[in-house]
């Protein structure tokens, strides 16, 4: 490439004569390249950058999303482990330390060193800090009602071993076989199906096929066994401590009154006597003569996940069949 050659006028010659800038003045514009040259190459860099992903940056961008799912997954999966949680303190609560006579345990006992608040405020320095919050803090709610359930269950037993024969006498079983039935109403305020209007149900309308078996749900003596009104072909069974459970609609009665009966032993038959609007069975659980939640007596032959499904289906169901 040809050299720019630059020519001067020289008044003194009155001729054009060739001009040879000096080192410092090359020096300078050597320098004024080079600058210009750094800056356009920065300016384009940072223009890349702030328009285009590196491999990278869409790498780690999507190992980001992945993770962020991830988390919300496991959120939306703690949620569910603490209301199940919430039911057992509710059945542990309610039932289970009133049986025993146990006061419930305090919410100073059960979530006992939760205040941990310094330690959640330093997440916020990370990236999705509030999530990242939330799941520490179910992390350690889950874990402390699970450490203070084992003690309070712990605590049961010992009671438990101390009333065996209390036990023995407690409904706690289902009176129809799980696989055998459809839980139709659940205990509570429902709508009359015969009369229309608004009443209280006193236990569980729960739905099989005609001639199911019906057990007892603890051992106990008959002190009914014939049609009653409304009923039907009704059986109550005087457990002792209070306890009284009722078995209405049957299509038969296996029992007498008088008969002692222990728990599991067949005692009749579903059916549609009395003031019924198809096959099923009522069962009430009563304690000093008032109704009780009878899912709340169903402790000893289901498991956390079918009773956790149980609580979910007495809550939707409004068919009541008498």
């Amino acid at each position: 490439m040809a050299k720019n050659i630059f020519y001067t006028y020289n008044p003194e010659t009155d001729n054009f004569e060739r001009f040879y800038p000096s080192w410092k003045t090359r020096l300078k514009n050597i320098i004024k390249i080079l600058l210009a040259s750094s800056v356009i190459a920065v300016l384009a860099v940072i223009l890349y950058f702030s328009f285009f992903e590196t491999p990278n940056e869409a790498k780690l961008r999507e190992e980001n999303d992945e993770l962020h799912s991830q988390l919300n997954i496991l959120d939306r999966r703690l949620s569910n482990s603490l209301k199940v949680m919430d039911n057992i303190r509710d059945r542990d609560d309610n039932f289970y330390r009133v049986m025993m006579q146990l006061d419930p345990l305090s919410a100073t006992r059960r979530y006992a060193g939760l205040d941990q608040e310094k330690q959640y405020k330093n997440l916020k320095k990370i990236s999705d800090a509030s999530l990242i919050q939330r799941l520490s803090r179910q992390m350690d709610l889950l874990e402390r009602s699970i450490y203070a359930q084992s003690l309070s269950f712990d605590q049961l037993k010992n009671s438990a071993e101390k009333q065996k024969e209390k036990l023995s006498k407690t409904p706690s079983v289902l009176p129809i076989n799980i696989k055998d039935y459809t839980l139709s109403s659940g205990y509570g305020l429902r709508r009359d199906p015969v009369l229309g209007s608004s009443k209280f149900h006193a236990g569980l309308d729960i739905s099989a096929r005609d001639g199911t078996p019906v057990y007892a749900t603890a051992e106990g003596c008959v002190v009914v066994a014939e049609r009653k009104g409304g009923y039907g072909n009704c059986i109550d069974i005087d457990h002792g401590f209070n306890y009284l459970t009722r078995f209405a609609h049957l299509n038969k009665i296996l029992v007498k009154p008088g008969q002692k009966v222990k728990r599991g032993e067949l005692i009749g038959l579903v059916g549609s006597t009395g003031k019924s609007t198809g096959p099923h069975l009522h069962y009430e659980v009563r304690f000093k003569d008032e109704p009780q939640n009878p899912v709340n007596y169903f402790f000893m032959d289901i498991t956390a996940k079918e009773y956790e499904e149980m609580i979910r289906r007495a809550e939707d169901a409004a068919n009541v069949m008498d």
